[in-house]
């Protein structure tokens, strides 16, 4: 949004205007969704941190928004060249998507279990 095109022409402000303002929104929205990404990442990194277990990450490598947090938990696990072998078993083929797009939504929860949780406080009762 940065080309000035209003020294073309005066007019050309609205709709570069309106194109800034509908980037700007589309931001917002995925800026929203980042304290529920962080969750995500907690419970991946606690259930691979002492073991790594490739089963764990079979949800999130459906979809491409699960295939970048699969990369940095393995980024930060040191397992890095993990990834190309879980892509391989859990990543859906061309065909598979296309299908799966046609197909009626399914909801997806992650039910998060507390002792994976990175900063869980002690409880009271060990005292």
């Amino acid at each position: 949004m940065a080309i000035p095109l209003y020294k073309i022409s005066v007019w050309l402000l609205l709709p570069q205007g309106i194109v800034a303002l509908y980037i700007l929104s589309r931001a917002a929205k995925l800026f929203s969704t980042w304290p529920d990404k962080q969750r995500k990442y907690e419970v991946l990194f606690g259930k691979n941190k002492t073991q790594y277990n490739p089963e764990s990450f079979k949800l999130f490598m459906q979809m491409p928004c699960g295939r970048l947090l699969t990369k940095a938990v393995l980024s930060d696990l040191g397992k890095k060249d993990e990834y190309p072998t879980l892509k391989k078993l859990y990543k859906p083929t061309f065909i598979q998507a296309i299908k799966n797009a046609f197909a009626p939504p399914i909801k997806t929860a992650v039910y998060i279990n507390k002792d994976f949780i990175k900063y869980q406080t002690p409880s009271t009762s060990e005292s």
